[in-house]
């Protein structure tokens, strides 16, 4: 569409009047229906509430909202490269690398980040017997600025200015020398803003884990899902800040002339040095928090302990240390050198050792065990010989020589798919099906889970499987053509209709939470017959579960007071919890951090200095009130009296 506006001609794609159209006819039928049902208090409450429960529901929320948004991204990728030498609607050339660095992007940073942030926020202080997070006002800023930094970034597609230079943002192409305009922009604004809330959520997972433990629980004695919570937490405040200074860096490359990755004093490779310090150790912390689930979900659903819970707790912080220090095995090709190569292929082959010690664990856990082939258990299952798969090929790629041959082709791509929707993604599911009681007070249709299993996990190998052959028959990474000659046809029809069967699956997942949503009836208390503290109490959960602290002597408390009908031990001598009220500060900050953000990546001054004032002004009104106020007055006199 084109036109001219001012003197000036616009041209506008068809694929961003779609976006608007469907925006403009969706927005107003969402809020006729909250209207309609009434629920406009129920989202006021979820908004400003600070309890850990109800934020963690908000991050998985919002990251299944853009991981339909990145999906779709992917069918229109597969759609396009379904036969040689199509032209599919508008994504050929630029569009369609606006469509994979959308795609990337969203899904490393805007779902598998944040969901797993959302699921740690729901599960971990109930299973460490802590009424809620250390810093509740900081659990809902860290929300606010995840959903800041994804709201810029997806705002960016309706402003025709989508990020073209690929999720890695590789320099040169990432400076304005290469990439003009605003698109990029937003790239690093909505990185920033949301990496920041990471941080945060960081922080208070930390000092949660390490104060609020229940009396008498040991890390020892902790499940294993708060230790990868843990280890996790020291892995994004050492990587995170790294891509912040990088973004730093890119932001003063592109807006004032800075010549930090480009001229004579800066080089490329200084942005991939530090993506990558962040981008490996990013691996893991979206993979490490799915050991946890797993371990946890493998053990429910096999009524048993853990086997070799030590050994477990090990590999999980060995993996943390060696996932800090194998980031340039992504930079083979650029020429470090032979001893360079060499230390790095070794440090990342080093890595499967701790890995396979989880995976023989949790075949081990299963052996002899009565297991339940529930929904969430599938999920499990489905996840070890995918990410195993995925390992393999992680080792095929960490021989620098080999890695000369699979660099920038489609084996990447695959392998890199078998290792995070492997992980994180078949975990986010089995811990929503299995969490939805604790999260929602219902239970998720188990019959309709399985259909989803089934179905995305069919797609994925089906689109990714295949994926490995067409890169080593020569497919490169990021094309959006190729011709029947090449050979790789058959691999990308099948790999399309892979990847169709899996958005048909999440329909599934969709049409399962309506259904459930619809149906009343109420999950009952311990639907799983559960092993873990987070079980002991009703479902959902009032804010305050603990008011009576439970004493925990051992692993599996809970486990062990049901099978020997022992009631666990309480305690009111404890330290004192955190005081979670409701607050609207968060958003009056992410209203400003979403103003300056828009100032920087147009360059109006004036909307700089407009977020800027209503970004400082949260942090004084802050420091003269505190919400928790009446809450300690009132307690002082309760106990005068």
């Amino acid at each position: 569409m084109e036109f001219t506006f001012n003197g000036n001609l616009i041209i506008i794609p068809t694929d961003v009047i779609a976006g608007w159209v469907s925006a403009i006819i969706g927005l107003p039928i969402v809020l006729y229906w909250i209207t309609k049902k009434h629920y406009w208090p129920v989202v006021w409450d979820y908004a400003t509430s600070t309890n850990h429960r109800k934020v963690g529901t908000l991050y998985i929320l919002f990251s299944m909202l853009f991981f339909f948004r990145a999906g779709v991204d992917a069918l229109l990728m597969r759609t396009q490269l379904i036969t040689p030498e199509n032209q599919f609607w508008v994504f050929q050339g630029e569009k369609y690398n606006e469509l994979f660095t959308t795609h990337g992007t969203m899904m490393i940073f805007f779902v598998a980040t944040p969901i797993l942030i959302g699921l740690m926020n729901v599960a971990v202080p109930l299973q460490i017997g802590a009424n809620d997070l250390a810093f509740p006002y900081l659990n809902l800023v860290g929300f606010y600025l995840f959903l800041t930094g994804g709201t810029i970034f997806f705002l960016a597609f309706f402003f025709n200015a989508a990020p073209n230079m690929g999720w890695t943002a590789y320099a040169p192409l990432s400076t304005d020398s290469f990439t003009v305009g605003p698109n990029n922009n937003f790239y690093i604004f909505g990185l920033q803003v949301s990496g920041l809330g990471t941080i945060f959520a960081a922080i208070n997972m930390m000092t949660t884990i390490i104060r609020l433990r229940a009396p008498g629980m040991k890390l020892t004695r902790m499940p294993l899902f708060p230790w990868a919570t843990l280890v996790t937490s020291f892995l994004i405040l050492i990587a995170f800040p790294v891509l912040a200074i990088a973004l730093l860096l890119l932001q003063f490359d592109r807006l004032y002339g800075a010549t930090f990755f480009l001229g004579e004093l800066g080089h490329p490779v200084y942005w991939q040095h530090l993506f990558w310090i962040f981008g490996h150790p990013e691996v893991y912390i979206i993979a490490l928090p799915a050991f946890g689930i797993f371990s946890d979900i493998i053990s429910n659903f096999s009524r048993k302990n853990v086997f070799g819970y030590t050994a477990m707790v090990a590999s999980l912080a060995l993996i943390g240390l060696l996932g800090l220090m194998v980031w340039a095995h992504h930079m083979f090709t650029v020429g470090l050198g032979p001893f360079s190569d060499t230390f790095f292929a070794v440090a990342s082959m080093l890595i499967a050792v701790p890995t396979g010690i989880k995976v023989f664990n949790w075949l081990f856990t299963m052996r002899r065990g009565v297991i339940s082939m529930k929904a969430p258990m599938l999920f499990a299952l489905g996840f070890i010989p995918t990410f195993v798969m995925g390992g393999v090929t992680g080792v095929m790629l960490s021989s620098a020589a080999a890695d000369m041959q699979f660099h920038d082709s489609y084996f990447v791509v695959a392998h890199l798919h078998y290792v995070i929707i492997g992980s994180t993604i078949l975990a986010s599911f089995a811990a929503i099906y299995y969490w939805y009681p604790i999260m929602m007070g219902k239970k998720l249709d188990d019959k309709l889970g399985k259909w989803h299993f089934w179905l995305f996990l069919i797609g994925f190998h089906l689109t990714f499987f295949l994926q490995h052959l067409a890169g080593l028959n020569g497919m490169p990474r990021r094309v959006y053509d190729y011709t029947y000659e090449d050979g790789i046809w058959t691999y990308n029809f099948i790999s399309s209709i892979g990847a169709y069967l899996m958005g048909f699956s999440m329909l599934i997942f969709l049409w399962n939470v309506i259904k459930t949503h619809r149906n009343h009836t109420k999950a009952e208390n311990d639907p799983w017959d559960g092993r873990t503290l987070e079980w002991s109490i009703p479902s959902p959960p009032p804010e305050h579960p603990f008011e009576k602290m439970p004493i925990i002597n051992r692993r599996d408390m809970f486990w062990w007071s049901k099978i020997n009908n022992d009631p666990i031990p309480t305690t009111e001598n404890h330290r004192a919890s955190p005081i979670s009220k409701p607050t609207i500060q968060p958003m009056f900050l992410s209203a400003g951090l979403f103003i300056l953000s828009f100032g920087f990546i147009y360059g109006w001054i004036w909307m700089q200095l407009l977020g800027g004032v209503m970004s400082l002004s949260t942090f004084i009104i802050r420091a003269f009130y505190d919400e928790r106020k009446p809450v300690y007055k009132k307690e002082e006199k309760e106990s005068e009296q």
